[in-house]
């Protein structure tokens, strides 16, 4: 029985074969290779050469080879899916031979049936294997409440804290002075402050005693803390709208971050807000404070780069009032680059809201960074001597296993904490909760 198999016409490897071999061939019978060989043997390193030639000679053809076999072999492989009986191969057309599989016997092709021959169906090409779908990954899961985004953002300070005051009872089981000196160190490294932890210490010595366990000792500390974040706001709310809140803080702390944060609470609450770009010397900062401003849905007034931040402060003063804004909140710099102190420049920008709106403005919330540690103190020490702070907003509680800088900043400065950062998105930034943040820090 003959079968039809079709001959392709040669490629590039295969020729290119025959020529190096038929060129070898010649070079053999008339004796060029040996007279070569004489004549490289008397260059140095003759022998190197000839046998790297000869590794390079021996490898192209290998690899030509390899690739003829290959292309050969996938055309043999039958396309999956397909049925045993094979459907009616096409015609052969010029360059194709007939050739007879072994072992059957030839048969005489019948001749053709007048009119035109039908058309070969063609060769069913194999369907591709759809590739995997890879399944998004899901997001990692956020805390939904208030409390539990709380403890997660204060997850390290309350590894290093709670667990060594924990350590304490485990191995001695009572208040002496070694157990006295473990609760020190702990308080200190989760930044406390010296001045808190030696009033605390001193209060867990007198009331020794009474402590008998590590739930006796961890109550105690929780609620000498709450005591000390008994703070009352000093500031009263405008008796007219709008309510002007002016953020300061160093470059770096977040500042720009929490306005955009604060908008979006008062937002959430139904006020109008009204953004004043007042830092005009660090770059891209009112570009920054327009991002912010979109995705919480405020107004914004701003001025061309480097223009007097005091202007910028009015005219968005006049405009919430003019626009009947509930909020105007200004964004202020945190280092200038000119020869003008900070806190002069900061002064200015009051001096120049108070022109258009008479005890404005209400709030001067200072922006602290949770991860400087005791630096923080130093910036609120500075700042609150300068232009008078009525709040603090402390951020990246998240990222710190110190945070215990808000206790020490409450207790050194004796003042309110109204807003904690313990996150990086919109809605992370939470009242401060003095209950709450106890309850979270154990």
């Amino acid at each position: 029985m003959l079968t039809r198999k079709t001959v392709k016409v040669p490629d590039m490897p295969e020729p290119l074969i025959d020529i190096i071999e038929s060129l070898l061939n010649w070079l053999q019978e008339n004796a060029w290779i040996d007279y070569i060989c004489s004549l490289m043997r008397q260059w140095p390193r003759s022998e190197e050469i000839l046998a790297a030639a000869a590794v390079v000679l021996l490898l192209t053809l290998l690899i030509i080879r390899v690739r003829r076999r290959r292309k050969k072999a996938a055309g043999k492989q039958t396309a999956p899916g397909l049925q045993a009986e094979s459907p009616p191969k096409p015609e052969p057309e010029a360059g194709e031979l007939l050739e007879s599989e072994p072992g059957s016997e030839a048969e005489s092709e019948p001749e053709p049936t007048p009119g035109p021959a039908p058309e070969p169906e063609p060769w069913p090409e194999p369907e591709p294997e759809p590739e995997p779908e890879l399944e998004p990954e899901a997001p990692p899961a956020r805390p939904a409440g208030l409390m539990d985004r709380l403890k997660a953002g204060l997850g390290k300070t309350r590894k290093s804290l709670a667990n060594q005051i924990e350590g304490v009872f485990s191995e001695k089981g009572k208040i002496d002075s070694e157990a006295l000196e473990e609760i020190e160190e702990a308080l200190v490294t989760a930044d406390v402050g010296i001045e808190t932890t030696t009033a605390l210490i001193d209060k867990i010595s007198e009331n020794s005693s009474a402590i008998s366990s590590v739930q006796d000792l961890r109550a105690f500390i929780k609620q000498e803390m709450i005591k000390v974040f008994d703070q009352k706001p000093s500031f009263e709310p405008a008796s007219e709208k709008p309510q002007v809140v002016m953020v300061v803080g160093v470059n770096g702390v977040g500042k720009t971050t929490t306005i955009g944060k604060l908008a979006h609470r008062y937002r959430e609450q139904g006020e109008k807000v009204l953004v004043g770009a007042s830092d005009t010397f660090r770059a891209a900062a009112v570009e920054q404070l327009e991002v912010w401003s979109k995705r919480a849905g405020a107004d914004i007034v701003s001025h061309r780069e480097n223009a007097d931040p005091a202007a910028v402060a009015y005219d968005a003063v006049q405009a919430g009032i003019s626009r009947g804004m509930d909020r105007v909140i200004i964004d202020t710099a945190g280092r200038l680059h000119t020869k003008t102190n900070l806190m002069e420049q900061l002064k200015k920008i009051k001096r120049s809201i108070a022109k258009k709106f008479p005890d404005a403005p209400h709030e001067v919330l200072l922006v602290l960074d949770a991860t400087t540690g005791q630096n923080a103190v130093s910036q609120a020490k500075m700042f609150h001597e300068g232009i008078g702070i009525t709040g603090l907003v402390l951020t990246k509680l998240d990222g710190t296993a110190k945070g215990g800088i808000v206790v020490a900043i409450c207790n050194t400065m004796k003042l309110p904490i109204s807003y904690i950062g313990v996150g990086e998105t919109i809605e992370d930034l939470q009242e401060f909760d003095p209950e709450r943040f106890v309850e979270a820090l154990f």
